[in-house]
């Protein structure tokens, strides 16, 4: 069985069509190809991020085309800096737009993965690691905050060109991991970002810190093969993705 995973992505990310064939090529039950479009961004502001989200409805109806079986709009911070609840909003529009063509693709958002992962995992209290400059990064915690979580600490690693998040060494984002104060914390999102690299250190950092560790990545796989109903076990990324990974009682 052939899966088509639709990316809506930043014109200059080039983490998320790496990390997710990484993952979901582990996966049983099916096999995946991916098709992407890409909006126009390089610098992560807010007015950047303002005109690459007005790019969304071009993006979604080229993948459309490809009739897709998922769709992921896979730049977590537009979302959460347009509003507080703005994934539901997003996935909405983006799958009333997509029947429209007469297609019946599921449709995420890697905001509403994350915050679906977490809700999954039980989690009431989680700690951060972000690329973003501060500015944007206190709008995620307030975003995940009205998601009904108590964010404990986060870190902002204030990376502004997006070209440059791509790059971010993995010992920087473990530096940042280890200076949290995760004493109360339920969850660890070790990037919350799809651009900033971070599947590799997922289960090197759950196997340090001794707490469940996600990204924005294993987030957005796991809401993958929940919307098509395919099993959940690929061991080595984190407690999330394990067989044993939490069922949702809806």
């Amino acid at each position: 069985m052939v899966k088509r995973v639709g990316l809506v992505v930043p014109s200059s990310n080039v983490t998320v069509e790496t990390e997710m064939p990484r993952i979901l090529s582990r996966a049983e039950g099916a096999e995946f190809t991916f098709h992407s479009s890409r909006m126009r961004m390089h610098s992560v502001t807010p007015e950047q991020l303002q005109a690459m989200n007005a790019q969304r409805e071009r993006c979604v109806l080229e993948i459309g085309d490809a009739g897709a079986d998922v769709v992921l709009y896979a730049c977590l911070v537009a979302i959460m800096a347009t509003g507080r609840g703005e994934h539901r909003n997003v996935e909405l529009a983006v799958a009333e737009q997509l029947a429209t063509g007469g297609s019946d693709a599921k449709v995420l958002s890697s905001a509403g993965a994350l915050v679906r992962a977490l809700k999954d995992l039980g989690a009431t209290r989680v700690g951060l690691v972000m690329p973003y400059m501060k500015p944007l990064a206190e709008k995620v915690v307030g975003y995940i905050a009205a998601e009904g979580f108590d964010v404990v600490d986060w870190r902002a690693l204030e990376v502004a060109d997006n070209g440059d998040v791509g790059c971010i060494p993995g010992d920087r984002v473990m530096e940042a991991a280890r200076s949290l104060d995760l004493t109360t914390a339920d969850v660890l999102v070790i990037s919350a970002c799809v651009q900033m690299p971070s599947l590799g250190l997922v289960q090197q950092a759950e196997d340090e810190l001794g707490l469940p560790v996600i990204s924005a990545a294993t987030a957005g796989a796991y809401s993958i093969l929940r919307s098509l109903g395919l099993p959940v076990n690929i061991p080595g990324a984190g407690s999330l993705l394990r067989a044993d990974a939490p069922v949702p009682a809806t």
